[in-house]
């Protein structure tokens, strides 16, 4: 009978060797699977804050947020000439591309950072630009971080590593709002991001807001009607980079009265 107890402790150990392992092994494959959703967008396109504030919180509205990963990247049509940018749509948009560009990095968490940026773009639309301060009470948010990251070098440098981001997207991106699902550009049909992500997520673990029919739209880049902000259509020259360089106090304190001043 002794003899038995070894085999039959090896056949219990290899039965309840996947119960064992299998959570963190499910956890890493759900992590593999996961649908990257790329946004790039400028902070005063309304077509853009339109997507951000009425269609891109499905993903947090559904369970797609548990097979997406999303990521934001505030810099769009903007250009740069020289010391220059070059906002699309006047001064104002460079200051809230730095403020979102700051909110990406002082909260990471995709639920987070999106709800501040949602909020900001619905103000756009509503009229309310100049009061995206009150989304910090509105979501319980410190301001400190970001008014520090918003105020010093930190917050240019992040804007600029999105501009390079930008600059070498393949194919180049031509207007703004330009989605991408799993590095693949949705071109004019991005408000039917949903059936993209679906048609891509190849887990196990398929999310409800997937369980519908999707079509995918083949779209006419000459002909499409889709309402969007084109390439090479900017108004003014809104923030100068010549004092920008690190170590210095002059150009600080230029720099944080300047944007204090696009936000007045």
């Amino acid at each position: 009978m002794a003899s038995f107890q070894p085999v039959f402790a090896f056949l219990l150990t290899i039965l309840l060797l996947p119960l064992l392992i299998s959570p963190n092994h499910a956890s890493s494959n759900d992590d593999d699977d996961k649908v990257t959703l790329s946004l790039y967008y400028e902070s005063l396109c309304p077509y853009c804050a339109n997507f951000i504030a009425n269609q891109l919180g499905k993903v947090f509205e559904t369970d797609l947020s548990s097979v997406v990963n999303l990521r934001l990247v505030p810099w769009g049509n903007t250009q740069r000439t020289n010391n220059s940018w070059i906002c699309q749509h006047g001064r104002n948009e460079c200051a809230l591309d730095i403020v979102e560009a700051c909110a990406i990095h002082i909260w990471p968490d995709p639920a987070v950072h999106f709800k501040f940026i949602q909020c900001i773009e619905k103000g756009e639309l509503e009229g309310r630009q100049s009061q995206w301060k009150s989304c910090y009470g509105a979501l319980k948010l410190n301001p400190k971080p970001l008014s520090d990251c918003y105020t010093t070098r930190t917050g240019i440098d992040l804007v600029l590593k999105y501009a390079d981001e930008t600059d070498h997207l393949n194919p180049p991106h031509r207007f703004v709002p330009w989605v991408l699902v799993d590095n693949k550009p949705l071109q004019e049909d991005y408000q039917n991001f949903v059936a993209y992500i679906c048609k891509a997520y190849s887990g196990r673990r398929r999310p409800n807001a997937c369980q519908q029919r999707f079509s995918i739209n083949s779209f006419s880049t000459k002909s499409s009607t889709t309402k969007v902000c084109y390439r090479g259509k900017a108004k003014m020259t809104s923030l100068s980079l010549k004092d920008t360089r690190r170590g210095s106090a002059k150009a600080s304190s230029s720099r944080t009265h300047e944007k204090k001043e696009m936000l007045a």
